[in-house]
């Protein structure tokens, strides 16, 4: 199972050095993929929660592609519905051919309809939309020459029904974000599930889970994965790829935008994590 860290590209501390030490130091650590999220308006909805700067993500991706040697770099998770779907192609195919075949392009339907309404996208249309994007991305990746690239894995977000039903028609690896152990289990068997009705192959299963370690154990139902102690984290990641997982994204980022200015806490805690899971290029 591989492990892979959401970076936080948006916010006060947020600026070109940051995010490179931000990358430098989760490849340092042996993880095998990071990932940046994505909005294009930073409309007072978006704001709210992750205020700019915003670091547009394959710009982002790109110039962190040089920065690095080995890591994996992906979206947790590009808006399908705000750029046209051949643009997202080409711009895919180009990151992954400049950075050696290293791309996950991670796609949702959106949720922030002020971000919607500015740029002039139907909010309503989103599922609809996404759907047609993932199928014009895959044909032009295979149709086009001009386009065309290896295995880039496009992943699937979204907790409901219809993500999983999405990802089992459209995408490689369903994508759900930081919800609780119990709730990824049985995502999991409906994954599975889902897949024998749709007479498909079963996509794998990358769930982004929360990184929030401490000193004493979190009990209760509402415990997120990735939530508690060091042997709570490890015993979730071990949970998970019992149910086949095949990659984990880890999400260090607790909805506070100040702590953009203080990313040493979020290291600590992957730095924590690598070495119980002994990141060194060999699984534990």
């Amino acid at each position: 199972m591989r492990i892979g860290v959401n970076v936080p590209n948006f916010g006060p501390g947020t600026d070109p050095q940051v995010l490179g030490r931000w990358a430098q130091t989760v490849e340092g650590f042996g993880y095998d993929a990071l990932f940046v999220s994505d909005h294009v308006v930073i409309t007072p909805d978006v704001a709210a929660q992750y205020p700019a700067p915003f670091y547009e993500p394959f710009t982002t991706l790109s110039w962190l592609a040089g920065r690095t040697g080995r890591i994996r770099l992906g979206t947790t998770v590009l808006i399908a519905p705000y750029r046209h779907p051949l643009l997202v192609a080409r711009m895919a195919a180009n990151l992954d051919r400049l950075s050696g075949g290293r791309l996950i392009l991670g796609v949702g339907i959106g949720w922030a309809r002020g971000e919607f309404a500015a740029l002039g996208v139907p909010f309503e249309r989103r599922g609809a939309l996404t759907d047609e994007a993932l199928t014009a991305i895959r044909t032009a990746w295979k149709d086009t020459d001009d386009y065309r690239v290896g295995q880039v894995p496009l992943w699937v977000g979204g907790n409901s029904d219809a993500g999983i039903r999405r990802a089992v028609r459209l995408g490689d690896a369903w994508h759900p974000l930081r919800t609780t152990l119990p709730w990824l289990r049985e995502g999991a068997k409906r994954l599975r599930a889902v897949a024998r009705e749709e007479g498909r192959a079963v996509p794998a299963f990358a769930p982004r889970i929360v990184l929030r370690l401490t000193d004493t154990p979190v009990t209760g139902d509402e415990r997120l994965a990735g939530e508690g102690t060091i042997d709570q984290v490890v015993d979730d990641l071990w949970e998970l790829r019992a149910a086949g997982a095949t990659d984990v994204v880890l999400d260090p980022f607790q909805g506070d935008p100040a702590e953009t200015l203080r990313p040493e806490p979020a290291w600590r805690m992957l730095a924590a994590v690598a070495e119980a899971w002994e990141l060194d290029g060999t699984e534990p």
